[in-house]
């Protein structure tokens, strides 16, 4: 009796036994196999599907194009969506391992003696196959897609976006976390000299995806740090704020700087205007006449004015209309000034005669009738188009030139490339003007006369069409016949006394001539050299007269170098006296 007690006692104690070393020795076996697949490449998958949550958070900062800034959408992810996503990717990988652990469980198991029923071992062998063609349609599937992703240069991008996003917080860390962001705020640096202007990802360097991925850990820390996504959109809002702010003040400096640039005149032209003048008043009085006087007033002459006080403009105006005329003898041009500049464009056309053709230099303070119509004077503005008397002086051709029927007018920063006797036989169809048109689709400019006159005004909008097409002065045949039968002076001075001076001296030309222009063809005049960069060089060529019209006039330094040949090529450079105040070409 007493030895089947015994034998009880050894069973239940070898069953407790039994019941407690048999899970160790089940738990060792389970962290041996976690050491066999690799602990490492687990977390290393798990740590890339968490940084593809901040990624996928770095691409929610839409990026600006070059075009313009635009204010972003108020978007703001929270922390739950990229935990969600995070447990999304870890879920996917921790399916993948814990399947092909479920295989080696079931060999490691048989190698230690441990024998189930065949039919299970069977079907373990069966699922760990269909695991493991699982795991590699998965893993191909993400080859796949990295192949996309660098097909398609991604990496240049979010290298770019890690970037903002890095900049991003390191505006918004608190003064006590320098330390720890220290290490980013240099690798910034470094990133931006890295991917420099790579546009593709095989630009980049070696050193370059590096980084990259040193990147990745640093968002990856600093994220948990600093996880509020509401501060990090409203940071990049205001620092989207001042960036447009700042680009809106530099463009106003700018803008700024080229009209004072525009209406200052270059101390070259100031000193060739200085020593042109001192060799006038060197001449005797007989010395100072230009040749051919008796021409002046013959109404049967191809007669040119110009209105102008600059020497250099006056004369490439002059040069290239001689150049390109085949009857030299029958031009004439007339370049009225004010009396402070007389004496140096008088003395540079006579150290640099016209040729066969005619000049005459004319002082708008010779002119007694003018007093009367001084009215652009009564005006504050410091703007040249709203003060000068030389623009005004335009609207009083009849009455400086009574002897002629019609005159062609230049502006001062026109060149000639063709010959303009075919002008003088334009059929004018009983019009006042000849000028082109500035409403053209497509063409540079256009312009409507509804843009630039209040057309509202009871007493402006009765009067004409919205609708109307504007021209363009600068290259402009008169019938000076016309005009007095019309008398459209008196027309312009009535603008006048409405008050309308302050709207500029081109907007007057369309009102005292409307209905009263006659439309050439955009072949004589071609507008735009000085402020548009895409003049069509076709045009160019072909054009009769070329116009600089804009602030980037063809002999200050703003102008623009692909236009300022056409200009330049019909000055002597060589003269002594444009040597001596240092103007070149």
């Amino acid at each position: 009796m007493s030895n089947i007690r015994r034998c009880q006692r050894i069973l239940i104690l070898s069953l407790f036994f039994l019941s407690v070393v048999a899970p160790l020795v089940f738990v060792s076996h389970r962290l041996n196999l976690l050491t066999l697949l690799g602990r490492g490449e687990f977390l290393e998958d798990l740590y890339r599907a968490t940084y593809r949550g901040d990624t996928l958070k770095l691409n929610a900062v839409e990026q600006e194009g070059a075009e313009g800034l635009e204010e972003p959408n108020q978007v703001v992810y929270t922390e739950k969506d990229f935990s969600s996503t995070i447990s999304y990717f870890s879920e996917k990988n921790n399916d993948f391992k814990e399947s092909r652990i479920a295989g080696y469980r079931t060999t490691t198991l048989e190698r230690n003696g441990f024998n189930p029923d065949k039919r299970q071992h069977q079907g373990a062998q069966q699922n760990e196959l269909s695991f493991m063609a699982q795991g590699r349609n998965i893993h191909d599937s993400q080859r796949m897609s990295e192949k996309n992703i660098e097909v398609t240069n991604k990496k240049v991008q979010e290298i770019k976006d890690q970037i903002i996003l890095a900049k991003a917080y390191l505006k918004i860390a608190p003064p006590s976390s320098n330390l720890r962001l220290r290490d980013l705020e240099q690798l910034t640096r470094e990133m931006e000299l890295a991917v420099g202007e790579a546009a593709r990802d095989s630009d980049l360097s070696m050193s370059a995806l590096q980084k990259r991925r040193h990147m990745e850990a640093s968002l990856s820390k600093v994220y948990r740090a600093f996880p509020d996504c509401s501060a990090m959109g409203a940071k990049l809002h205001m620092m989207q704020r001042q960036a447009e702010e700042q680009v809106r003040s530099q463009r106003h400096q700018a803008t700024y700087l080229v009209h004072i640039a525009a209406r200052t005149a270059p101390k070259g032209l100031h000193c060739l205007s200085m020593r042109l003048t001192a060799e006038y008043f060197s001449l005797r009085p007989e010395e100072r006449k230009l040749p051919n006087e008796n021409k002046i007033h013959h109404p049967d002459l191809y007669h040119y004015a110009v209105f102008s006080d600059n020497v250099l403009a006056c004369a490439a105006v002059v040069n290239s209309t001689i150049s390109t005329a085949k009857e030299q003898e029958k031009l004439v041009f007339h370049v009225l000034t004010k009396s402070l500049n007389l004496p140096s464009i008088s003395m540079w056309f006579l150290i640099n005669p016209p040729g066969k053709a005619t000049v005459h230099i004319l002082s708008i303070d010779n002119f007694e009738w003018s007093s009367k119509y001084n009215t652009y004077q009564e005006n504050n503005s410091s703007d040249p188009r709203y003060t000068s008397e030389l623009n005004y002086l335009r609207f009083y051709l009849p009455d400086i030139f009574p002897a002629l029927n019609k005159i062609v007018l230049f502006d001062h920063d026109v060149v000639v490339q063709r010959d303009l006797s075919e002008l003088w036989n334009i059929n004018m169809k009983g019009k006042v003007i000849g000028a082109i048109g500035t409403c053209q689709e497509g063409k540079i400019p256009f312009h409507r006369i509804d843009m630039f006159i209040n057309l509202s005004d009871p007493l402006i909008g009765k009067r004409f069409d919205v609708n109307a097409c504007t021209w363009a002065f600068g290259m402009n045949l008169f019938d000076l016949q016309q005009w007095r039968r019309h008398n459209l002076t008196v027309v312009y001075q009535n603008y006048l006394q409405m008050g309308l001076w302050n709207i500029g001296s081109l907007p007057l030309g369309w009102l005292t001539f409307y209905n009263k222009t006659e439309l050439l063809d955009r072949q004589w005049h071609v507008l735009g050299l000085g402020y548009s960069s895409n003049v069509d060089r076709n045009e160019i060529e072909q054009a009769a007269v070329i116009h600089y019209d804009g602030l980037r006039k063809p002999w200050l330094d703003i102008a623009m170098g692909r236009y300022k040949s056409y200009w330049t090529k019909f000055l002597n450079f060589d003269n002594i006296f444009l040597q001596q105040c240092n103007l070149q070409a």
